[in-house]
Order: structure tokens, then C-alpha cells, then sequence
């Protein structure tokens, strides 16, 4: 085996060992004391069994133990398509629902912000005319355009798809703005000294050199609009991964918030994977 091969086994081996310690502290933080939970003077007994702190039964923390999550996770991995109504729906269909808002404003994203970057990148002049209006819209809030978004649209649906297209435009631009101004002169001065036309230079000199840095920031991109849609979601209610975390949590039930977590976390995790993969299939060793 190889020395890259040896250093991924140790390091997948390290990981496990990090899991184990993991999972074997928080089964014995949720471990029951064996002594019954005093029931506080006036609380509802119904209210009490459903946050997990029945008086009747042996005291716990309230926390859900590794193996409740498991149980929960179970049950929606083997049925993630049922549709019970508007506020019982399937893990399936609720990540679908975000997947789509993602994947449509990221999307809307990329068709102007690859382009006008592309643009800026290759005019100073105009780079520096943008560059006031860019630092001032950058750093605002994605979920500040929300409530404009609402009264405007007047749909939660494409509201949040909206915000997904604010929070992924800016760093896709300043990325392919920054890669296309920073191609090597070399290889422009090339490029003119065989006379080749602007949009063929475009597209075979300066693209390919960017391609890059522009796949980083929709890399970046991806994962602020992944972390942006779940508290988009929360607030427009309907569906979604957010508003199953949402929904869950008014329902009291902390063990199906943690599901979602986990379920949130991978996602991000595998779209991260996909681009990570893109960025080295665009790169190239010098």
C-alpha cells in the first residue's frame, strides 16, 4: 500500500475512534440516576411525559440517548415518503423540497454571477466602478431580504429560492472576478502573440486558468446557501428540512431534532463532496 493509501487508513481509523468516543460519552451522559423525577409543583404530568421527564419513571436528563436516535432514525429511513398532511410529511419529501429551493437559486445564481464576474475580472475599470455597490450588498443578511422578499412575491416558495440567489451570488462573483483578473500573463501575451480573438481567448485561455478559483466560490456558495435555506424554511413555514426541525421542535420532540440535524449535516457534507470533486477535476498541476 502506498504512503497516500497508509495515511487515509490511519486517518478513517482515527475517525471511527473519534465516533466511538463520541457516541460512548453521550450514552453515558444520558444514562438514568435510578432515583424518580420529582413531578414540579403544578406541572402538567401530560406535558412532562412528552418533553421525557415522566415523574413515574426512573429520572433521565431529557436528552435523547444515542440509541432513541437511532430508533428515530430507523423509522424515517424505512418510510421517508409518507404524506400525512401538510405538517406530517416524510424526510424525504421535506429534504426534496430544500434540495429544489438550493439547487433553483444557486442556479439563478451562477447565470449572472459567472458571466458579470467573468466581466469584472477582466475590467479594472469596471471592476472598480462595482466594487462600492458589491462591499455594501455583500455582508448583508441573507434573512434581511426575506421580509421584503415576502411582500414583494407574496409566495414563501419563490421567497426562499430569493434568498438562496442573495446568499450564492456574491461569493461566486468575487471568486470568478479574482480568478479571471489573476490568470498568468504568460498566458495571455501568448494568446496575442498567435493572435487569437477575444472570445476564443475567453474560452480556451482565460476560462480553463479560472476554472478553479470560480468552482471555490460555488463551492463556498453552496455551502452558505445549504446553511441559509434551513432558517429560510423556519420562517416561512410549509415545507422543507427547516421547517421539519420547526415543526418538530413545537411538537416536542427533541429526538426527531436531532434526526433532522444529522440529516442536514450529511446533506451539506455530500453536496460539499460533489463539488470538491468538480474543483479537482477543473484543476491542473503545473
Amino acid at each position: 500500500m502506498t504512503r497516500a493509501g497508509n495515511r487515509n487508513l490511519h486517518a478513517a481509523l482515527l475517525s471511527v475512534a473519534f465516533l466511538g468516543l463520541l457516541l460512548l460519552a453521550w450514552h453515558l451522559a444520558t444514562l438514568p440516576t435510578g432515583a424518580p423525577a420529582a413531578a414540579p409543583a403544578g406541572a402538567d404530568p401530560e406535558y412532562l411525559k412528552l418533553i421525557g421527564k415522566d415523574p413515574g419513571n426512573t429520572k433521565v436528563t431529557g436528552f435523547p440517548s444515542p440509541l432513541m436516535i437511532g430508533e428515530a432514525a430507523w423509522k424515517h429511513i424505512t418510510n421517508p415518503f409518507y404524506d400525512n398532511g401538510p405538517n406530517d410529511k416524510g424526510i424525504a419529501i421535506q429534504l426534496a423540497h430544500s434540495l429544489a429551493r438550493v439547487s433553483s437559486g444557486f442556479l439563478i445564481a451562477c447565470l449572472i454571477a459567472v458571466p458579470l464576474g467573468f466581466v469584472i475580472g477582466m475590467s479594472p475599470l469596471l471592476s472598480q466602478a462595482l466594487n462600492p455597490f458589491i462591499q455594501v450588498l455583500k455582508p448583508i443578511s441573507p434573512l434581511a431580504w426575506m421580509p421584503l422578499a415576502l411582500y414583494t412575491i407574496k409566495d414563501s416558495g419563490t421567497s426562499g429560492i430569493f434568498v438562496i440567489f442573495i446568499c450564492s451570488v456574491w461569493p461566486m462573483l468575487i471568486n470568478t472576478a479574482f480568478g479571471v483578473a489573476a490568470v498568468r500573463r504568460d498566458l495571455l501575451n501568448v494568446a496575442a502573440t498567435l493572435e487569437v480573438k477575444p472570445l476564443r481567448r475567453a474560452f480556451k485561455v482565460i476560462l480553463p486558468a479560472a476554472a478553479p478559483t470560480i468552482v471555490t466560490g460555488m463551492r463556498i456558495s453552496m455551502g452558505i446557501a445549504w446553511l441559509v435555506i434551513v432558517a429560510a424554511e423556519m420562517l416561512v413555514g410549509g415545507t422543507g428540512i427547516g421547517y421539519f426541525v420547526w415543526n418538530e421542535w413545537n411538537n416536542l420532540s427533541i429526538t426527531n431534532v436531532i434526526f433532522a440535524i444529522l440529516v442536514i449535516g450529511v446533506t451539506g457534507m455530500f453536496l460539499d463532496f460533489l463539488f470538491a470533486r468538480l474543483q479537482k477535476l477543473v484543476s491542473y498541476v503545473e
